[in-house]
């Protein structure tokens, strides 16, 4: 458990910077993570660990965690557990009074997501927040009452489309 500790917080920390960036980019934080993995589970070097991520442990890769960071951070903000300068960057489209915007997706609990001219305006947290949460199943926005029972529901999610779809 302290290697799982120590190594996890160190590559959650920050990781909304490096959403969407090359695969390159993550494979030293996916590395960490795998041989944080093989000494828990006391597996060799060379040996194959997805297996045992996925039905051993349950660790999302570091590309899903991220996603799901940014998507509990839009949970935090839609529920006021969020600094103030956060609140404001996930306005649901309700609020907008734009014509695009009345329409079936308002209903089902998704977020205005802000036009970005530049590249890496799409990193930042007010576009790749709305945008990751306006990929969830509508039911996981809507039904989730509490953090505890959004994030058992997200990790759900996320643990699928990453291993079985």
């Amino acid at each position: 458990m302290l290697v799982h500790a120590l190594v996890s917080t160190q590559v959650d920390y920050c990781s909304s910077i490096v959403y969407q960036v090359a695969g390159v980019h993550l494979r030293p934080l996916q590395s960490a993570l795998n041989t944080a993995a093989r000494l828990i589970v006391r597996k060799q070097k060379y040996d194959h660990i997805t297996s045992t991520l996925r039905d051993d442990l349950h660790w999302l890769p570091v590309h899903r965690r991220i996603e799901y960071k940014l998507i509990l951070f839009v949970f935090k903000c839609r529920h006021q557990m969020a600094p103030s300068y956060l609140l404001m960057m996930c306005a649901p489209l309700s609020a907008s009074d734009s014509r695009r915007h009345r329409n079936r997706a308002a209903a089902q609990g998704d977020l205005d997501v802000p036009f970005s001219r530049i590249s890496y305006g799409e990193r930042s947290f007010s576009v790749s927040g709305p945008t990751c949460w306006n990929a969830l199943p509508s039911e996981l926005k809507l039904a989730a009452s509490t953090l505890d029972h959004f994030c058992s529901g997200l990790k759900t999610v996320l643990f699928i489309r990453s291993y079985y779809a």
